[in-house]
């Protein structure tokens, strides 16, 4: 069955034909925000989860409940504003609105 799975361990999607994009909370490396031009009618924004493999998950905006906003939001350096200014426009778009930091040590 088709639709989108968010729980404390992971976020799915499975698509109509039947194939799965998944990614682990724990693997998480990007997320990006993609708006498109397509009218009232076509779903509009998709947030973009990109797992440190390169592997991902697109979530649509209508599948985007509180608990997986606030899930994105309690990221460190997750930038708000950015998620403001991609909700407003109605361009096709992408914004990069957290990335994973990678400690270094000297």
């Amino acid at each position: 069955m088709a639709g989108v799975e968010i729980n404390d361990t992971f976020v799915r999607r499975t698509l109509a034909d039947g194939r799965v994009e998944e990614v682990a909370w724990t693997e998480l490396a990007e997320v990006r925000i993609i708006t498109a031009a397509d009218g009232p009618f076509a779903g509009d924004v998709f947030f973009v989860l990109i797992g440190a493999t390169g592997k991902g998950c697109v979530v649509p905006y209508s599948a985007a409940d509180t608990v997986f906003l606030a899930k994105l939001q309690s990221l460190p350096g997750f930038d708000d504003a950015k998620v403001g200014e991609a909700m407003v426009g109605s361009a096709d778009r992408h914004f990069r609105v957290w990335q994973r930091r990678h400690d270094r040590a000297n």
